[in-house]
């Protein structure tokens, strides 16, 4: 069985269907969305390309759901800067009440046997919490209490935009990356998962993309293109800003 984890795409569709193109010529049995497929310029498109899909699909919620569906309740999940809560009420507003109610049978984690991996658990930020931050560089002593007792000899994660491929205790521990919002090199990152953990990294039309999303009305269309698609911040710069907010001891 081959298994694509798919994380953040945060309505990029450009970069999403490119992913897709790759998860089908690899001839994946399933996909997991982990999560962050909102906020972003895209939502409704985003949400009805995976809603297509002939591929069978299971979905997480990410911090990013969370935030929305808060957000259509008048609620606000998160303390968030004015920049976040004003891409989470854009997108909020862009929802049918149909798409919102998919969105809010989405569990927080799934778990499957991939033959030659293993059990598996697929959650966004950690198995606990969708919204908790760590990295390659996390001390493993500080994520043990975590990952220990969870029957699962691989954990996939997302959030932090970044893919990594580590070990705490004697569970593997992968990101899967972000199709949409990478850090680090231009691109769409995401995982294979089948008789090994494979990270995959889907160059495309950044011109292309680009020009699409500008012309949305998405209220950070302009930013989102520059500093997400086209120039993203580096994956030092990204673990040097996580470090304050990251899990500790």
């Amino acid at each position: 069985m081959r298994v694509a984890a798919i994380y953040d795409i945060h309505g990029n569709l450009p970069a999403l269907r490119a992913v897709l193109d790759e998860i089908r010529a690899a001839s994946a049995d399933l996909i997991v969305v982990g999560g962050d497929v909102l906020p972003g310029p895209m939502p409704v498109e985003t949400l009805a390309c995976l809603f297509d899909l002939t591929i069978p699909v299971e979905f997480i919620q990410g911090n990013g759901e969370v935030a929305v569906l808060a957000d259509l309740a008048g609620k606000q999940a998160y303390a968030l800067p004015e920049q976040a809560r004003e891409a989470i009420h854009w997108t909020a507003q862009q929802l049918s009440a149909e798409h919102a109610q998919a969105v809010r049978s989405w569990p927080k984690t799934f778990r499957i046997d991939i033959r030659g991996v293993g059990p598996v658990m697929f959650c966004h930020g950690t198995p606990r919490n969708e919204n908790e931050i760590f990295t390659r560089r996390t001390a493993e002593a500080v994520l043990m209490p975590l990952f220990d007792g969870l029957n699962a000899t691989t954990i996939v994660c997302g959030h932090t935009h970044m893919q990594f491929d580590r070990m705490v205790g004697k569970t593997r521990v992968v990101n899967a990356g972000s199709v949409g919002m990478p850090f680090g090199e231009p691109g769409a990152d995401w995982l294979l998962l089948g008789s090994e953990a494979a990270l995959r990294h889907t160059n495309y039309d950044l011109s292309a993309a680009a020009d699409r999303i500008r012309q949305t009305k998405y209220p950070q269309a302009g930013d989102f293109v520059e500093r997400n698609l086209l120039h993203p911040p580096s994956e030092e710069l990204m673990l040097k800003l996580f470090k304050p907010a990251e899990l500790k001891g």
